[in-house]
């Protein structure tokens, strides 16, 4: 008998049909019987699941970049970083002074399968898009990172989501936004408040911005951050909490072929293309993540050949694996390879603005500020805390960013104690009562509250601030607490000093200025820092294409930023990771975190030449 295959169009709650395929009808990879390639490595802190919606943390949202597709991209070799479409057919089409994006997605593209969908297939449409962002808004789903989404501008998002809250019912995903919309299954139209040149930039993250199914949130409910199904090359195999995470190959998964275009300089790249290029993703059957915290048994663990990867090496073994930034030689000879890479990142220590003592744009308060970074000695920091695994940072813009100028200094790198206690002698920072310690200018006493937390590496850091205060006469008391405690406390203004460190999610160096911008007091602006000027530039640039007049911009928001100096920037770090000579591929990202189906493991006995 001749065998039929049905298609049918199932609106499964999420406006525009659905194409969906019984499983017998599919098809599926073929199962080979070559020796499978496992991905073994480990993170040192524990996930907390894998809705899009709901993490916040590195380590969950990298399990999540390795299972959802964003709209867009990088280029996995290329430096700089180049977008890449993904999902989308092309690059948007973009209108109305860049308010207006369409995108149209490419048809074809099924989610992995799972019981959510009633032994079906289920095709990606361009409403799945539209209902995976509109979740960040939804009041219930309490998504810490609503405000990234907000900042895009969308058109009525704002008014859809305090409609939610005013009267306290559940959340409209079905009543078409205007801003937000799904014109037909593989159409997506985005309009904005405002201009936004960069917006591509801000649909490239797909831990974030992937495609979610509804059907697949309603069905486990509760349960949803246990339960991750998305259309990319991973999909979790199975998870025991806080201890052991497993990845597999997506059967259903489309015909991806490896392509990447390193620079011509990059010798490693090019070798990597040479030997990749055209191949069928993912190149790994599984990835297996052990949770190891303590950075000895991490260590070891790779040591011993259960791991083929350890990400970020802890400092304290820097000088054993790396000295000097090399792999030693005793690691070599056993086909170890170390990399070590520039990060987008940037330290650094705030001033809470509010605070009557810290705080304020008075040149008194401007100077005290001043003093304490010229006080801190970031090149002992990074010699004797960081092993040598980072450059001063100059400004808040971070490497591989646009507005980053190797060539820019300033005053952030500069350690110069005798000019700090001449600053805060000419401002009346001194000392009246001749206890040794200054006073603040009007008599009160001058005791800095810097809150910290109860690890080793924040109690050397500790060590070396105090020492760099007390030589300029300034007391200091620290408040210990948890990472989480001092974040909540941070954000509501209750810490007068804190540091933290920022890492870039997009390649345009304006997002770290947010920090500074007077609307996101309380938010990304964790010091509260008003400026109008300030503010005025930030909005300037928002709205220019790239080009000279926006560079120019850069120059001027820097500039700034070093004088009131509301935060004392720190460094910019290196990372280092080491592999076995049967990784082949891996190029750590600037700032996406999905590289597992990209890069090769030779299954034991291959020749990896």
């Amino acid at each position: 008998m001749k065998r039929r295959d049905t298609l049918t169009l199932a609106a499964a709650g999420i406006g525009f049909g659905s194409l969906t395929l019984p499983l017998a009808a599919a098809g599926s990879t073929p199962a080979t019987t070559a020796a499978p390639r496992v991905l073994r490595t480990a993170f040192p802190v524990a996930e907390t699941g894998f809705d899009p919606a709901q993490v916040s943390d590195i380590y969950s949202r990298i399990i999540t970049a390795n299972i959802f597709e964003a709209l867009y991209g990088y280029d996995h070799l290329a430096r700089p970083a180049k977008i890449v479409p993904v999902i989308a057919e092309g690059m948007p089409e973009v209108a109305n002074e860049w308010r207006e994006y369409t995108i149209r997605i490419k048809p074809g593209i099924f989610f992995a399968d799972d019981p959510a969908f009633k032994g079906q297939r289920r095709e990606l449409v361009a409403q799945d898009y539209v209902y995976a962002i509109l979740r960040f808004a939804d009041p219930a789903t309490k998504s810490p990172l609503f405000s990234s989404v907000q900042n895009w501008g969308i058109v009525g998002l704002d008014e859809r989501r305090k409609l939610a809250l005013d009267a306290k019912k559940p959340f409209d995903y079905d009543t078409p936004l205007e801003g937000l919309r799904a014109l037909d299954r593989t159409t997506l139209r985005f309009r904005l408040k405002e201009t936004r040149p960069r917006f591509v930039e801000s649909l490239c993250v797909g831990d974030l911005w992937g495609a979610v199914a509804r059907e697949v949130v309603e069905f486990y409910g509760d349960k949803i951050m246990a339960h991750p199904v998305g259309t990319g090359p991973l999909r979790l195999a199975s998870w025991r909490r806080s201890s052991r995470i497993v990845l597999e190959r997506n059967p259903t998964y489309r015909r991806v072929l490896w392509q990447a275009e390193p620079a011509a300089d990059d010798a490693e790249g090019q070798a990597a293309a040479k030997k990749l290029s055209g191949r069928t993703l993912p190149l790994v059957d599984r990835v297996e993540i052990d949770i190891i915290e303590a950075a000895q048994p991490r260590w070891l663990a790779f040591l011993n050949g259960q791991h083929d990867v350890i990400e970020r090496m802890p400092s304290e073994f820097i000088d054993i694996a790396m000295p000097g930034g090399k792999t030693a030689p005793h690691l070599a000879k056993r086909g170890v390879r170390g990399v070590r890479t520039l990060t987008a990142d940037v330290t650094f220590m705030y001033f809470n603005m509010e605070d009557p003592v810290v705080g304020g744009l008075a040149p008194e308060r401007v100077a005290l500020r001043r003093a304490i970074g010229l006080a801190t000695d970031t090149q002992r920091e990074i010699r004797t805390l960081r092993k040598g695994m980072a450059i001063p940072a100059q400004s808040p813009v971070m490497p591989h960013l646009t507005g980053y100028d190797p060539a820019f200094k300033s005053e952030m790198s500069t350690y110069d104690p005798a000019r700090a206690r001449a600053l805060l002698d000419l401002y009346g920072w001194t000392d009246r009562n001749g206890d040794g310690w200054r006073e603040q200018p009007d008599g009160q006493p001058l005791v800095l509250q810097i809150a910290t937390q109860p690890d080793q590496s924040s109690r050397d850091q500790d060590e070396l601030r105090q020492k760099s205060l007390q030589a300029i006469g300034i007391r200091v008391e620290f408040k210990p607490a948890k990472w989480p405690e001092n974040l909540k406390a941070g954000r509501a203004g209750k810490l007068q000093v804190w540091s933290l460190a920022s890492l870039a999610s997009q390649p345009d160096g304006q997002d770290i200025f947010s920090r500074y911008f007077g609307p996101q007091s309380g938010l990304q602006n964790i010091a509260r820092f008003k400026h109008p000027e300030l503010d005025r530039i930030y909005e300037q640039m928002s709205q220019l294409p790239d080009g000279p007049e926006r560079l120019a911009l850069f120059e001027q928001i820097k500039k700034l930023a070093v004088a009131y100096m509301p935060y004392k920037l720190g460094v910019h770090r290196y990372v280092a990771d080491l592999m076995t000579d049967r990784v082949v591929g891996f190029k750590r990202p600037i700032f996406w975190l999905n590289w597992y189906h990209m890069v090769d493991v030779l299954p034991g006995g291959e020749n990896p030449t």
